[in-house]
């Protein structure tokens, strides 16, 4: 996470962005406190999201919210938590305006209607899309005399800036100068900055922009931040063969780290080797069938009792993890040099809690 911030900070330096850490990747108020002197504020989702962030800057920084569910009830207390509030759709917008007692920032989110990956599940400018109002309904409304920013968001995990460039390209045609008439610009997230090798095309971006339109930019980073500052440790309970393949049983489960088996991806895992002898399937201890890290090559065959460590899995593990068959939720520790210090343990009465009628 050090590294990720500090690479963060030269970006704000020599582009002149500001910085919000997206809350949804992990909501863990210790790291929170950890990222906050090197944010300028909190991205967040929802009332929740806005409430703690809110309780972590004291009335310092700034909170920018967009999503596309806002309760009408809830809209008062939100413009009074956020400094900034995107709406998804005209509709939206319009219901926050007239909700907003408390001078919030408002402004619209934008689907530039650019897709750049095959997969759906990431794409936010997919047919019929849910986030963001059309950017050729945007530049023929009559929005630009009363909103204040634009905010959008098309990526995941790129490793480039070739399509923030071409959306950058394709706001400036299909809105022109209509942009200087807005206060701020949100970029949103999806980059992973520190895996980045050059950052002069969104330095130069971002102060052509400044340059062209004076007003603020900011970037949403989420993962880019906390994405490789998580492990997951576990430890082999049973080992079998199944039709001729080894089978490790973990104490552990992909509802731990949920998106495993939402979008079918493997986990890196300390210890696997392309030219390892011992193939094994590591699979989490829940009835689901589909509880499966994936296919591994080791050096040397598993036992009962051997520790496992999976890495880079700090983004969406924790916040998206369940109870799912009972199995408790992992103990979480903070790794500080060489001290390692337990900072979250779940146990029986936080399950039964959950599942305790209130009356």
């Amino acid at each position: 996470m050090t590294t990720a911030l500090a690479s963060l900070a030269n970006l704000r330096e020599h582009s002149g962005c500001n910085i919000l850490y997206s809350i949804k990747s992990l909501p863990l108020i210790a790291v929170l406190e950890a990222i906050k002197p090197h944010v300028d504020g909190f991205s967040v989702s929802s009332l929740f999201e806005a409430r703690l962030a809110a309780e972590i800057q004291a009335g310092q920084g700034s909170i920018h919210l967009t999503t596309p569910g806002i309760i009408t009830e809830e809209m008062p207390e939100l413009t009074a938590l956020c400094t900034h509030i995107s709406g998804n759709s005209i509709n939206q917008y319009q219901r926050l305006v007239n909700a907003n007692l408390n001078n919030t920032s408002c402004g619209i989110r934008v689907n530039p209607k650019l897709s750049f990956t095959d997969d759906e599940r990431h794409d936010p400018c997919r047919g019929y899309s849910k986030l963001g109002v059309d950017i050729n309904e945007l530049s023929h409304s009559n929005l630009f005399s009363h909103i204040s920013g634009l905010h959008f968001h098309t990526v995941y995990a790129a490793t480039d800036y070739a399509p923030l460039l071409k959306t950058v390209e394709k706001l400036r045609h299909c809105l022109g100068d209509k942009l200087a008439a807005l206060d701020w610009l949100n970029l949103g997230g999806g980059y992973l900055f520190a895996d980045i090798q050059d950052n002069r095309p969104f330095i130069e971006l971002v102060r052509q922009l400044k340059d062209d339109f004076k007003f603020d930019i900011y970037i949403e980073p989420g993962n880019a931040i906390v994405g490789k500052a998580g492990y997951l440790l576990a430890t082999v309970i049973d080992c079998f063969k199944s039709d001729g393949k080894n089978i490790a049983i973990l104490d552990t489960s992909v509802n731990h780290h949920p998106q495993v088996f939402e979008y079918q991806c493997q986990p890196e895992l300390y210890g696997h080797d392309p030219e390892g002898a011992y193939p094994v399937i590591l699979a989490g201890s829940t009835c689901l069938a589909g509880d499966v890290f994936g296919e591994y090559l080791l050096n040397r065959p598993l036992q009962m009792g051997d520790r496992l460590v999976f890495k880079h899995i700090g983004a969406y593990s924790l916040v998206k993890a369940n109870r799912f068959n009972g199995y408790n939720l992992p103990d979480v520790y903070r790794i500080n040099g060489k001290q390692i210090n337990q900072i979250k343990h779940y146990d029986y009465q936080g399950y039964r809690q959950q599942w305790l009628c209130d009356t």
